[in-house]
């Protein structure tokens, strides 16, 4: 009965008679009109029973006239017999009522969806939409089962790509690097089973969560890129179990997810445990002065960090001194970035006194951290002493007249220095003339970047032009 109703449905679209609508698709010489009835597009579709309303609809000779310019034929086609039948899709094919349809590729499934959401058929372009992507993990999990690289920032991903590719994390075995930058993880829901609500299924915003338990099982992942994904501070205790189980995890990158400081407790506390992890990417996560206190005490412990980054983290005066303490005992760190982190006049000069005798970092960035004049005085007195540091940034902290004298000053002691930026600290002529005056006895420093254009200065220029 359904197979002879479905195959009289067939008929009339493929033969149509009593028709009473004529739909003009495509532009130009490539214009083909198709016939159809109106009473069954109404009833598939809101779009169409708005559009062939009395009070829309135009008329000539008795049938209504529907242009469709902007939709391609072949996916028109397409559309009509989905509109006339109800269909479910696979990859390359279409499968309906009366037998197969087959699409061989010629229609892409990303038009057949973009012209469905045009027509308001909401069941066809949501099937569409996850069979596109389940293609696109198809292709992940065959067409680059031997790919140890992943980029996947900027994707808009559901609870059904966070699932699958936390089962392709658990049993990947190539797999070494994963950029998930910008995916808005923090906001995604997923399925979550427990035996606390009774082994029912409920949608929770986990999506960092089911990562997560996935990293604890990888074996291969070196490199992770989470870059500003709102995870929040529950996201960053998730992650912070993870990395105390990981053990193939070298660098991490966790800029801009407001982890706040009870997710920077957590991920301190995995920095106890943890004895793989060589970079940290943590700027601008609001730690406060509480939670980055917490992570550089962590480093006391940690044997295996080299590059920490803490931009932007208000560590304020308690998380300068506890840096400093750790600068003093810490034998790996070579590379930290604390800009912008509101520092004060004891942890500015707590720091100051550390670089005295550390002797592992060898790049520093203290950008707009307010040192003025006694801070860059303490800081060029650093210099003289200090034999390890190469690369120094100092951009916008307002040293002034007098600190920079003292600074010039010590460029004419230090030996080490190769990258220096100073611009934003309010130098005057006499200033820069100083440092020029220096840089004719220092033999080291090869970039120097003292304006706020950014130049990097040829040093025989200044030399040449002093």
């Amino acid at each position: 009965m359904n197979n002879e109703l479905n195959q009289n449905f067939s008929n009339l679209l493929e033969n149509p008679k009593v028709f009473d609508i004529k739909i003009k698709v495509g532009e130009g010489p490539n214009i083909k009109e198709f016939k159809a009835h109106s009473i069954i597009l109404s009833a598939r579709s809101d779009y169409f029973k708005v559009a062939l309303s009395s009070r829309w609809a135009r008329r000539e000779n008795g049938f209504i006239i529907f242009d469709k310019p902007n939709i391609s034929l072949p996916v028109f086609e397409i559309i009509l017999k989905l509109v006339t039948f109800y269909v479910t899709f696979q990859f390359n094919c279409l499968y309906i009522y009366t037998g197969t349809f087959s699409n061989n590729n010629e229609v892409s499934l990303f038009d057949i969806f973009i012209a469905a959401d045009e027509i308001g058929l909401l069941e066809i372009s949501q099937q569409v939409k996850k069979d596109l992507r389940n293609k696109a993990f198809e292709y992940f999990e065959h067409d680059q089962k031997n790919a140890s690289s992943w980029d996947l920032s900027n994707k808009r991903f559901e609870s059904e790509e966070i699932n699958e590719l936390s089962k392709m994390l658990r049993k990947k075995t190539t797999l070494t690097s994963l950029n998930l930058s910008n995916i808005k993880l923090g906001s995604i829901n997923v399925n979550f089973i427990t035996r606390y609500q009774y082994l029912k299924r409920f949608r929770v915003k986990a999506g960092v969560k089911v990562l997560a338990d996935a990293l604890g099982k990888n074996s291969t992942l070196t490199f992770l890129d989470i870059e500003n994904n709102n995870l929040g501070s529950e996201g960053g205790k998730a992650l912070a179990d993870s990395f105390c189980k990981n053990s193939t995890l070298t660098s991490l990158n966790l800029y801009y997810n407001d982890l706040g400081l009870f997710g920077g407790k957590a991920l301190a506390d995995s920095l106890y445990k943890n004895s793989t992890l060589t970079s940290l990417d943590f700027g601008y996560n609001n730690f406060g002065s509480e939670g980055g206190k917490a992570l550089v005490d962590a480093l006391y412990k940690n044997s295996t960090l080299t590059s920490l980054n803490l931009y932007c983290n208000n560590l304020g005066s308690e998380g300068g001194k506890a840096l400093a303490n750790t600068l003093c005992k810490n034998s790996t760190l070579t590379s930290l970035n604390i800009r912008l982190n509101n520092l004060g006049s004891e942890g500015r000069k707590a720091l100051t006194n550390a670089l005295c005798t550390n002797s592992t970092l060898t790049s520093l960035k203290l950008g707009s951290n307010n040192l003025e004049s006694e801070g860059g005085k303490a800081l060029a007195d650093a210099l003289c002493k200090n034999s390890t540091l190469k690369d120094l940034n100092l951009n916008c902290n307002w040293i002034g007249l007098e600190g920079g004298k003292a600074f010039a000053d010590a460029l004419c002691k230090n030996s080490t220095l190769t990258s220096l930026v100073i611009f934003g600290n309010d130098f005057e002529s006499e200033v820069e003339k100083a440092i020029a005056d220096a840089l004719c006895r220092n033999s080291t420093l090869t970039s120097l970047i003292l304006h706020t254009d950014y130049r990097n200065l040829l040093l025989s220029d200044v030399k040449n032009n002093k």
